[in-house]
């Protein structure tokens, strides 16, 4: 790990001129991703702004019925929330699943968002990789491409996005609130975060010096009917292969509403907008279900070695909007 500048930020504007004004400025919160690549020399920035007593740990509740998460809540506490679990059960899912209990109470949700790619390229300073060096290749398309994308991606990077949090986020749609150089303003997710294109390097909308300072949950009743799917090659902690997302509504035997998003099968937690318009008003069947996932993956351009994924995220899909249906 190279020496680097430690400043402790005293408010959330004056970490923003810090980092906003000077190239090579990261900010440090929990920091159960950020050192890690720094130690592996993928990171390697000039100044961390510590921001860890600045962000907002409370959890509140909004007038409309929703919650609003300070972006310095740690995982742990998010998904131990009473109000989350009752409200949102597949939020507290989605985090109970993404990490160790350790790792849970450091990290914090506006880091979790912004977590890096965990393709092994990326990780690998020996290696080329677009993400890391621009215009270096992307050898994950022709080597080790088995856990990496399916959905939206380019010639450029076929990388996924690797946080459990940010799918169902993505299912609930969420807005992200921001402090910016020109101050404040907010993002939605999906929104946050960008397919790879021409610019793998840019995993977000964000602008430098940009500061996550909270996230809001919507006021969604159907959210209390959902779920947290999540495969991975071993049953301890272990980033996913693919995972679901899953909010659905029924009524007389008829999908009156859903919400649904997909992990580890693209750069962005993946809403799956087709399916969902395909299911709305639709019998609540296994048949249905499996129609609308395969209208959505047809959207799907695997490689060799990750076509599997296709037929593993359609039967992922279809088991958990099926139970889903199923409960009274």
């Amino acid at each position: 790990m190279r020496p680097f500048t430690y400043r402790r930020a005293a408010t959330a504007r004056s970490a923003v001129e810090t980092a906003a004004g000077s190239a090579g400025v990261m900010y440090l919160g929990g920091g159960t991703n950020l050192v890690d690549l720094m130690r592996l020399g993928v990171l390697e920035p000039a100044t961390l702004v510590d921001v860890t007593h600045i962000a907002t740990d409370a959890i509140e509740e909004r007038p409309d019925g929703g919650l609003r998460i300070g972006a310095g809540v740690r995982n742990g506490d998010l998904a131990a929330h009473p109000l989350v679990r009752a409200r949102y059960p597949m939020l507290a899912e989605a985090v109970l699943s993404g990490a160790s209990g350790q790792v849970r109470n450091m990290a914090t949700v506006g880091g979790n968002l912004l977590q890096r790619t965990r393709c092994s390229y990326f990780q690998d300073i020996t290696k080329p990789c677009n993400k890391r060096l621009p215009g270096s290749g992307c050898p994950a398309r022709t080597g080790d491409h088995r856990n990496l994308a399916i959905l939206g991606h380019s010639d450029s990077c076929v990388a996924t996005q690797p946080s459990d949090m940010a799918v169902a986020m993505a299912a609930l749609g969420v807005v992200v609130h921001i402090e910016g150089a020109d101050g404040p303003r907010s993002l939605p997710i999906p929104g946050l975060h960008r397919l790879p294109g021409d610019e793998p390097d840019r995993d977000t909308l964000l602008r430098p010096g940009d500061l996550i300072t909270a996230v809001d949950l919507p006021a969604l009743p159907l959210a209390a009917r959902s779920r947290y799917r999540k495969v991975r090659d071993r049953a301890s902690f272990s980033f996913a292969v693919v995972s679901v997302a899953a909010a659905l509504e029924v009524s007389g035997g008829v999908v009156r509403d859903c919400r649904v998003a997909l992990g580890a099968v693209a750069h962005v937690p993946w809403r799956v907008e087709v399916a969902e318009a395909a299911l709305r008003g639709a019998p609540a069947t296994e048949a249905e279900f499996a129609r609308a996932a395969d209208a959505e993956l047809a959207q799907a351009r695997p490689l060799p070695l990750n076509a599997y994924k296709v037929p593993l995220t359609r039967n992922v899909l279809v088991r958990v909007l099926s139970e889903l249906a199923e409960e009274p």
